[in-house]
């Protein structure tokens, strides 16, 4: 049985992504921060595990409890946005922003990397286009643009750690999607970038070379 880990399940795309792998058969293991969260994912016959992906301590728990684990698909989805304006930052907004969308992948992927690596698998991180440099065309969002820009920046390092083990990284733009970071007047509903990301998982070829893709396959510029 094929084998996916969702890091960040509560809501949103990660709950999507944990419920069409279920339903087609997968064996998952979902994480949350609450668990009530946990519970409710349970229900959709998923394992469960109470992760806070900025507590170092339940990082490195989450790493014995998937010890042995091999991993067909696993993804990093846990993240935010962060202050909606723009100029100058305050510490705190800076602290949450880095600490969960780049400091936690910092400590996730070397933990989890392994055991892609093991299966042949896809390990992705749930980033944005809004990350890329190459692409850029706005200063909006400032923030949260250097958080994905670093969090991109820390896939490539562990491409070049595990990708010759067996790992395929991917950097993923989930879309525009209607969930409570995107808004309500977003493009995508959570359902059909889920499915996307999906499909451009399973279509990606095997590779020690790190991509940078949209959630329908569209290459994006790093």
């Amino acid at each position: 049985m094929a084998v996916a880990l969702i890091i960040g399940a509560s809501r949103g795309i990660g709950h999507e992504l944990a419920r069409q792998y279920l339903r087609d058969g997968w064996r998952v293991i979902a994480t949350a921060r609450k668990a009530t969260d946990c519970a409710e994912l349970a229900t959709l016959g998923a394992e469960t595990h109470v992760l806070d992906v900025n507590n170092v301590e339940a990082v490195a728990g989450l790493g014995w409890k998937l010890d042995g684990e091999h991993l067909d698909v696993a993804i990093l989805n846990a993240g935010v946005y962060g202050p909606r304006h723009d100029g100058f930052p305050v510490q705190a907004d800076f602290d949450q922003v880095m600490h969960t969308n780049v400091l936690a992948a910092m400590r996730l992927l070397p933990v989890i990397a392994p055991l892609v690596a093991a299966a042949g698998g896809k390990l992705a991180v749930m980033s944005s286009r809004m990350g890329s440099l190459s692409e850029r065309s706005s200063p909006s969002g400032s923030l949260y643009r250097a958080s994905k820009a670093a969090l991109n920046s820390v896939l490539v390092d562990t491409a070049l750690a595990f990708g010759e083990q067996g790992a395929t990284c991917v950097a993923l733009h989930p879309g525009w999607v209607r969930t409570d970071m995107g808004g309500a007047g977003a493009d995508l509903d959570p359902a059909d970038s889920a499915s996307g990301i999906r499909a451009t998982l399973a279509a990606l070829p095997a590779s020690p070379q790190p991509v940078f893709v949209a959630y329908d396959g569209q290459p994006i510029g790093w």
